[in-house]
């Protein structure tokens, strides 16, 4: 009596890297078109740097290759062939979706989530009332969620959380993060390639490191980001937004906001209610919404201020919504 034997097939389990990317205005990256809610197949060879789709597990990583302010980003999924980079969190490969657009601020909050939650879960925690935390060990934690909490992470890829009333969150250490959720609370993070957020009303973010960000998104707010190609983001009302690297953007969505970009080839943008952008590097660009008031300056070869010049959104003739602008001969120029 003859068996048949039946052969099952395994299902192999296909690696989906959730990573982040960006592009240039045009939504394209060396010169291929993109698109959100589509999916990209690659022929051929892959291998960082070289072949292949190419975007960064590490949200902030990927303001090394596209500077804020004249870039889109994305989350995306890879599949297919995956390889990853040595020197950062780049990865390559032969199939990518383009999931959905992400905002600034909302790719510091993913820095910021990625970072969490991959530090040590056995870091420092305390939960009364002024309590304070602080893990200065690599990949430590810190969190203090008590009234008047205090949380700092000083070791590598370390994590500050202060959730609490009038808390702080100070993460110095290389790809930390720091947020500050509570009222009037404080996050900064120094290290390089750290992430800040300050979510609570009058909180202020800080970030120093290169491609280093900051979010501020309550009421008031202030986020500063310092370092080369940083991003500073300010949602909430009469919130303040400073981003002084080369190549940061700076940018106030809240009423009466205020944004500054004081880095070469740096943009600010206010898109609230009577907000007010300020671009002042040699390459500076300038964007507002209706009733912004723009403020742009002119820099010769040499650095020197040949010119300045300031217009009010929808009111200066010729100055339009949502527009980009640099200024040129002494007149406001729309960016191409």
């Amino acid at each position: 009596m003859s068996t048949k034997s039946k052969l099952r097939k395994q299902k192999v389990k296909t690696e989906v890297v959730k990573s982040y990317k960006g592009f240039d205005s045009n939504m394209q990256c060396r010169g291929f078109q993109f698109k959100v809610g589509e999916t990209f197949t690659h022929d051929g060879p892959v291998a960082a740097c070289e072949q292949g789709f190419h975007a960064c597990e590490y949200p902030l990583d990927v303001l090394r290759y596209y500077a804020p302010a004249e870039s889109q980003y994305a989350e995306v999924e890879q599949t297919g062939t995956i390889v990853r980079h040595a020197d950062d969190s780049k990865v390559a490969s032969s199939v990518i979706r383009i999931k959905a657009s992400i905002t600034l601020p909302a790719l510091i909050q993913a820095a910021v989530d990625f970072t969490f939650a991959r530090s040590n879960p056995e870091g420092e925690k305390a939960t009364g009332d002024r309590g304070a935390a602080s893990a200065t060990g690599d990949s430590g934690a810190a969190s203090a969620t008590g009234y008047s909490g205090a949380a700092s992470a000083t070791g590598y890829s370390g994590a500050a959380s202060a959730t609490g009333y009038r808390g702080a969150a100070s993460a110095t250490g290389y790809s930390g993060a720091a947020s500050a959720t509570g009222d009037r609370g404080a996050a900064s993070a120094t290290g390089y390639g750290g992430a800040a957020s300050a979510t609570g009303d009058r909180g202020a973010a800080s970030a120093t490191g290169d491609r280093g960000a900051a979010s501020a998104t309550g009421y008031s707010g202030a986020a500063s980001a310092t370092g080369d190609s940083g991003a500073a983001s300010a949602t909430g009302d009469r919130g303040a937004a400073s981003a002084t690297g080369y190549g940061g953007a700076a940018s106030a969505t809240g009423d009466r906001g205020a944004a500054s970009a004081t880095g070469d080839r740096g943009a600010a943008s206010a898109t609230g209610d009577s907000g007010a952008a300020s671009a002042t590097g040699k390459f500076g660009r300038a964007m507002g919404g209706d009733g912004c008031a723009l403020f742009l300056v002119e820099r010769d070869d040499n650095w020197n201020i040949i010119a300045v010049g300031s217009a009010i959104v929808g009111k200066t003739k010729g100055i339009k919504a949502n527009v980009w602008y640099t200024l040129t001969d002494g007149k406001f120029v729309e960016v191409k």
